[in-house]
């Protein structure tokens, strides 16, 4: 089986976030990049995979050569090989067509159900539609026999179990693996990485079809009144008329 993990380039979530040039652009001074969370689930299922059914690994990223020590971190987790697709991603649409000129060769593709950046949940669902394959979203269990897959996603008030076949594309999060599963690259990892292959490869012509054009931070949070426990008469008051929630 070939599998291709999709690996988002994310801001670690304890990195202070600024924006510049009039808030359209979002300032990379000072952060620190990771793997995207969702995806890492999916990436170490992938290695489960790997050693368990000896299913091949491949991992895939878009993005300029800023993202590859994050490819890096990918091949010493243990994927056998990366691939950098040498552009900016800068819409979902546009960063699933460059994904499906090199997913359409793989039996499972598992991309993150979201990244933590921009949250937008499309990259999963469009690049299943572009090549034509078998689509699972919000996946947290994922098994493969032969040319069957058996996934267990979460849907509302519950779960749903799915019998599939490949190509298949699932859009992955916590409970693939758990995260007391995550793997972290020891010494023998970070020296194989240094010699599995990176592979950069030019984008195919497609157009972004949305732009960011304003960036803005949440509202300062308020100053907070607290409230003796015996005084529910008070507690009520500032609910009804301050705070307008009852």
């Amino acid at each position: 089986m070939k599998i291709l993990v999709c690996i988002s380039h994310v801001p670690d979530t304890t990195s202070k976030i600024n924006f510049t040039d009039g808030d359209s652009k979002f300032d990379t001074n000072g952060v620190q990049f990771v793997i995207n969370p969702n995806d890492e689930f999916g990436l170490t299922r992938a290695m489960w995979f790997k050693e368990k059914q000896g299913a091949s690994v491949t991992v895939v990223n878009v993005g300029g050569p800023e993202t590859e020590p994050t490819l890096r971190k990918a091949l010493a987790i243990g994927a056998d090989e990366a691939i950098r697709i040498n552009t900016e991603p800068t819409d979902g649409f546009y960063v699933a067509k460059q994904l499906a000129t090199i997913a359409k060769d793989y039996d499972l593709v598992i991309a993150g159900r979201e990244s933590i950046d921009y949250n937008g949940g499309m990259v999963p669902g469009m690049l299943a539609t572009l090549i034509g394959a078998n689509f699972v979203n919000n996946c947290i269990s994922l098994e493969a026999e032969g040319t069957t897959a058996t996934a267990t996603r979460e849907i509302d008030g519950g779960k749903e179990t799915l019998k599939t076949s490949f190509p298949l594309v699932i859009g992955g999060q916590k409970g693939l693996v758990e995260e007391s599963d995550l793997r972290i690259p020891n010494m023998r990892g970070i020296m194989m990485a240094r010699k599995k292959a990176l592979n950069v490869q030019e984008p195919t012509d497609a157009s972004a079809n949305t732009q960011a054009v304003a960036f803005e931070k949440p509202d300062a949070k308020g100053a907070v009144k607290l409230v003796a426990p015996d005084n529910l008469d008070e507690l009520v008051n500032l609910l009804h008329n301050e705070a307008k929630v009852i």
